[in-house]
C-alpha cells in the first residue's frame, strides 16, 4: 500500500465532507461510518427510494416485496428465508453451480476469441441467481427480458404526457413479459412439485402470483445486475494492475475474497441508501434526526472514513474482516453478499487462468433511477500464440 494512494477507477466522492449533515433542501446526508451504522440498524427507520413511493400505492391487499417491508413481518420473512443464503448453503448447493456456469462462460469465449465481458458476467448473475430463486423453468431469452426490465436509461412513467404513456406501457410490457416467459412456469412446476428454493417458499407462504413476481423481479435487481457491474468492476481492477492481478491469482480463497470485499468497500455499485425515520433516532456524537426525515448514507463517504477506514481511506488494504457498508447493515443488509462475492471469485479465477487481455476499457455511466455505475464495452481477448 502506498501512502496517499487511491486506488478507485470510479470517482464518485469520498472522504470528505461533515459526518451528518442536514441540507437545506431538507435531506439528512451521512457521510460518518458510525452515523451510518446507527442509521441503518435502527428500528425508527423504513425503506425508501428505489420506488418505494410506487409500491406504497399498490392496493392494501398485495403484499410489498421483502425489500418495501419494514418491521416484525420483514424480520419473519428473513428469518424464514435465511437458510437459503447461509454460507454452508452457499458453498454446497450453489458453489457447484457457480463452477458450471464460469465454465460455460469461459468456453464461450475460447470459442469465439473474445466477447463482452458485461455480457458473460450477467450470464453467471443470472444463473445462479435464478437457482436461488426458482426461476429454472423459464423459456429461452431470459438475459434480454431482463436488459428491457433494467435499461441503462429510466423514464418516468405518467398519464399526462406522452413520453411517461410510453414508459408506462413499457414497463407493464416488461413485468408481463418476465411474468408470461420466467415466473409463470416456475410457479406451475413448483405447484406440481415443491424444490428447495425462494419460490417454493412463498408458494407455501400463500403468496399470489403478482406477489411472487414482484419477488422475483427484487431478487433480480439485487442478485443479478449488481453482480453484472462488480464482476467487471474487479476485472477492470486486475487487468489494469498486473501486481494486483498476481497477487490475487495466486493468493488463498480467504484471501481473495477479503481483497473482493476491499474493492466492494472503495467502489461500491450503489452510491447511496435511503432511509425515512419514524421516530427520532439517534446518532453518535451528532443530533439526533427527527421522525419524517428522508435520510441518504452516502456509501462511497462512509466505506472511506478515516475514522475508521484509517489515514489513507481511499487506497486499496485487504483486511481480515470484511468492512465496509456496501451490502447495506441491519434488517435491511443484503442476505446474498456470500454468494455475490464467492461468484465473482469463481468466474474470476476460470478468466484469469486464461491467457486474456483487456482490448477494450469499459464505458462507465451512472444510471440515474438507482446511483449504480455501469460498465460496458470492456471487451477481452484471448491470446491465440
Amino acid at each position: 500500500m502506498t501512502e496517499g494512494t487511491d486506488a478507485r477507477k470510479i470517482d464518485r466522492g469520498g472522504t470528505g465532507g461533515c459526518p451528518v449533515d442536514h441540507g437545506s433542501d431538507g435531506l439528512w446526508r451521512i457521510r460518518g461510518y458510525a452515523a451510518a451504522r446507527a442509521v441503518l440498524r435502527s428500528t425508527d427507520t423504513v425503506q425508501a427510494g428505489l420506488g418505494v413511493e410506487t409500491v406504497e400505492k399498490m392496493p392494501a391487499s398485495i403484499r410489498r416485496p421483502v425489500l418495501y417491508r419494514d418491521g416484525p413481518e420483514h424480520r419473519e420473512h428473513r428469518r424464514q428465508t435465511a437458510r437459503y443464503f447461509t454460507p454452508r448453503r452457499v458453498d454446497e448447493a450453489y458453489r457447484p453451480i457457480m463452477h458450471q456456469v464460469a465454465d460455460e462462460q469461459v468456453a464461450q469465449l475460447r470459442r469465439t476469441g473474445r466477447a463482452h465481458l458485461a455480457d458473460l458476467s450477467f450470464n453467471l448473475a443470472i444463473e445462479v441467481a435464478s437457482a436461488v430463486i426458482g426461476l429454472t423453468d423459464s423459456r429461452p431469452g431470459l438475459r434480454e427480458r431482463l436488459e428491457r426490465f433494467f435499461p441503462e436509461e429510466f423514464g418516468e412513467p405518467g398519464f399526462t404526457s406522452l413520453n411517461g404513456l410510453y414508459w408506462v406501457f413499457r414497463q407493464l410490457r416488461n413485468w408481463s413479459a418476465i411474468y408470461l416467459a420466467d415466473v409463470r412456469p416456475a410457479i406451475r412446476s413448483r405447484r406440481a412439485r415443491r424444490r428447495d428454493d425462494v419460490i417454493s417458499h412463498l408458494l407455501d407462504e400463500g403468496c399470489s402470483a403478482a406477489e411472487i413476481l414482484g419477488e422475483c423481479i427484487t431478487f433480480a435487481a439485487a442478485g443479478m445486475v449488481t453482480t453484472r457491474e462488480f464482476v467487471n468492476l474487479a476485472a477492470w481492477h486486475l487487468f489494469t494492475d498486473p501486481e494486483l492481478r498476481e497477487r490475487y491469482t495466486g493468493a488463498a480463497e480467504q484471501d481473495r475474497l477479503a481483497l473482493l470485499h476491499e474493492l466492494l468497500r472503495l467502489e461500491p455499485v450503489i452510491d447511496n441508501l435511503w432511509r425515512r425515520t419514524t421516530a427520532p433516532v439517534e446518532l453518535p456524537g451528532a443530533e439526533p434526526i427527527p421522525a419524517g426525515e428522508l435520510v441518504a448514507v452516502a456509501l462511497p463517504d462512509t466505506n472511506t472514513d478515516p475514522e475508521v477506514a484509517g489515514a489513507d481511506p481511499t487506497a486499496l488494504c485487504p483486511r481480515e474482516a470484511a468492512y465496509g457498508l456496501s451490502f447495506g447493515d441491519g434488517a435491511h443488509k443484503c442476505p446474498g453478499a456470500n454468494i455475490a462475492i464467492l461468484e465473482t471469485d469463481v468466474f474470476l479465477q476460470e478468466l484469469f487462468a486464461l491467457p486474456v487481455r483487456m482490448e477494450s476499457p469499459p464505458r462507465v455511466s451512472i444510471n440515474g433511477a438507482t446511483g449504480a455505475y455501469e460498465l460496458r464495452g470492456l471487451v477481452v481477448a484471448l491470446d491465440r500464440g
